[in-house]
């Protein structure tokens, strides 16, 4: 098995146990995601030498930074932005931000169908308006009526559309 092929393999691995657990718990927990990070960076350092080493570190930063932003609006989890710098720590950044524009899609998805289900398309429509203005404001100040800490707002297991896009993108990438 290739190299690469390994390190998918591995994202593979991490993401589907953090998938599962995600749809059972909404939850991501800390010795999936740190495991999967410190796996992930020897791995990469091991199977592609001092380049692989670099490429998770870069992969990993590019994950999480691209994704703090929403971490502070409370719009995303931490388990679910920990679980993708774990993710980039063996994919490189590449291949994290692929596997993150179709986590973002897939997850796009879940929501539209959750929101066609329930009948809620003015209130989703104007808590999307809020947080966009909120993402482009310096400060990023949460409002806490539309954040994960408000239990009475449904929300999508990131987890599950996360493992979903790394399925999809390992496929394309061993082709």
């Amino acid at each position: 098995m290739a190299a690469h092929q390994m390190l998918w393999v591995w994202a593979v691995l991490v993401s589907a146990v953090a998938g599962w657990l995600d749809w059972r718990s909404r939850r991501i927990p800390n010795w999936l995601t740190l495991s999967g990070l410190g796996v992930g960076l020897t791995a990469s350092g091991v199977a592609l030498g001092w380049q692989g080493a670099q490429a998770g570190l870069a992969g990993t930063g590019l994950a999480l930074g691209l994704l703090l932003p929403l971490v502070w609006l409370r719009a995303l989890g931490a388990g679910d932005w920990k679980l993708m710098g774990a993710l980039g720590a063996a994919l490189g950044p590449a291949q994290i931000l692929r596997v993150l524009l179709a986590s973002i899609f897939i997850a796009g998805i879940m929501a539209v169908a959750q929101i066609t289900w329930q009948r809620r398309w003015l209130a989703a429509l104007r808590n999307l308006l809020e947080l966009i203005q909120g993402f482009f404001i310096f400060g990023l100040k949460a409002n806490p009526r539309i954040t994960l800490d408000n239990a009475a707002m449904p929300s999508v297991p990131f987890g599950v559309a996360v493992a979903g896009a790394t399925i999809l993108c390992s496929w394309s990438a061993m082709v």
